[in-house]
């Protein structure tokens, strides 16, 4: 059974950070590209920030220079670090883990998100 459990978010001022994690199990992690992405009110789910299975990261330009995303293979952890958080980075964050298995097929699974708010 494939779990990927989110944790770390919370109510911050503008300004402020938060490092969210997400915890895997049921996978073989390592070989999964990770993503965290997030969804607003109102609007779609959109990709913040992937990191490939060699550790090659991919950010949204709303996030590029604020975010930094990581993992620990070892742990079955991705984290998102959040720095000089915005309002309009108030959303549920959801973590993915996503690969492409010999049949070309994607497997794709997602965690139960977790509620980001920035204000003051």
């Amino acid at each position: 059974q494939v779990q990927l459990v989110e944790s770390g978010g919370g109510l911050v001022q503008p300004g402020g950070s938060l490092r969210l994690s997400c915890a895997a199990s049921g996978i073989n992690f390592s070989i999964y590209t990770m993503g965290w992405y997030r969804q607003a009110p109102g609007k779609q789910r959109e990709l913040v920030a992937s990191i490939t299975s060699s550790g090659l990261t991919n950010y949204a330009d709303s996030v590029k220079g604020r975010f930094t995303i990581s993992r620990d293979n070892a742990k079955k952890a991705v984290y998102l670090q959040m720095n000089s958080l915005k309002p309009e980075d108030t959303a549920v964050y959801y973590c993915n883990a996503r690969r492409i298995n010999r049949l070309g097929q994607t497997l794709e699974y997602w965690g139960q998100g977790t509620q980001v708010t920035v204000s003051s």
